[in-house]
């Protein structure tokens, strides 16, 4: 059986107090910036323009009691599908931004027990490049696969671990953001009144600008006459959204209308951008939909007959015009009896 490889990739985990507690850590091992004169840093924050090349240095902390080697590259950072999350290409993906403009001083380390090894990197950035933000990460990567039962376990695991880099280029940054195809979706009970009544509404929010934001959105949902169902801000919305990418967002509407028209309002907003998107929606009750779904068919059933019998009736109202008439036999010429020639005057005695 072909095995499925999968990269858990660790970039999140943060403690308070030492240099290497602010690491990305997995708990074997860990990857974080070099402390600086002044203070640590939970995270690379480089500021760069066009053409200009940056050196810093990143060190790969080994928590275990053997010695472990690693893979060490740099990736561009998105997000994630599933919520938005922050993640990293993996080391065979095709990299654009820091992923390809960083380059650690070497490719594989081999960490001592309980040891920590920093290696230099340096992070040149295009005189083409587009200003803005372009986060990425630099991954320490275990390629040792991970598996259960080789005979029944389908899956391998690889796990890494990345410290994040938040790199700006200069020019002029434009924040900007969308709300894209809002839909809603109804869960409502057989029988009216008979069981909870929900909705799903879903959408998609998209940086269409060059700078990472923390956006807020609002849900508001009006139904006929303009009455207020809902008014809430949404929790589920992911902390960082990086510049052009788009996440697939739903949010649960408990005790949405079983019976009503109207519709759902999703507005988006970080600093300097707000943005918003509507859709309409009809509750219905599946009992009353079936009831209505099953006039209208009869209605139709009905319509159509009739209007097939007058079809009937003109077809054949015009087949009765058209008919032709009854040939009739054409009588026998009359014969006609000769006239004699009259005689002149002059001939008569």
């Amino acid at each position: 059986m072909r095995k499925l490889y999968v990269l858990i990739l660790s970039v999140f985990l943060l403690a308070l107090t030492t240099p290497a507690s602010y690491a990305a850590d997995n708990g074997s091992w860990s990857v974080y910036p070099v402390s600086t004169q002044i203070a640590a840093r939970p995270y690379f924050y480089l500021s760069a323009d066009p053409g200009q090349t940056l050196r810093d240095k990143v060190t790969v902390a080994n928590k275990t009691g053997g010695p472990l080697t690693f893979r060490l590259y740099a990736a561009d950072a998105y997000n994630t599908a599933r919520d938005g999350g922050f993640a990293v290409r993996t080391v065979k993906e095709k990299q654009l931004g820091v992923g390809a403009w960083a380059h650690p001083a070497r490719s594989r380390v081999t960490v001592p027990a309980h040891g920590s090894v920093t290696v230099p990197f340096t992070l040149r950035v295009p005189e083409k490049a587009e200003p803005g933000d372009h986060p990425g990460a630099l991954v320490a990567l275990d390629e040792r696969l991970e598996s259960g039962d080789a005979a029944t376990s389908s899956v391998a695991v690889q796990r890494a671990v990345g410290a994040r880099i938040y790199l700006r280029v200069g020019g002029p940054t434009v924040p900007a953001l969308a709300v894209e195809k809002v839909r809603i979706s109804h869960h409502q009970p057989l029988v009216p009144g008979l069981g909870e009544s929900g909705a799903t509404v879903s959408y998609t929010l998209h940086n269409t600008g060059n700078v990472t934001l923390n956006p807020k959105v609002r849900l508001r949902a009006e139904g006929l006459f303009g009455r207020t169902l809902l008014s809430r801000e949404l929790a589920k919305i992911p902390s960082e959204l990086l510049p052009g990418q788009r996440v697939r967002l739903t949010e649960p509407w408990h005790g949405a209308p079983q019976l009503d028209w109207g519709h759902v309002t999703l507005t988006a907003s970080a600093p300097g951008t707000r943005e918003s998107a509507s859709t309409s929606f009809f509750a219905l009750p599946w009992l009353m939909a079936v009831v209505a779904g099953a006039g209208i068919a009869a209605a139709v059933v009905v319509i159509r007959a009739r209007r097939g019998g007058t079809r009937r009736w003109w077809l054949r109202v015009r087949r009765g015009r058209a008919r032709p008439s009854v040939p009739v036999r054409a009588s026998r010429p009359v014969r006609t009896t000769p006239s004699r020639r009259r005689s002149s005057p002059s001939a008569r005695p």
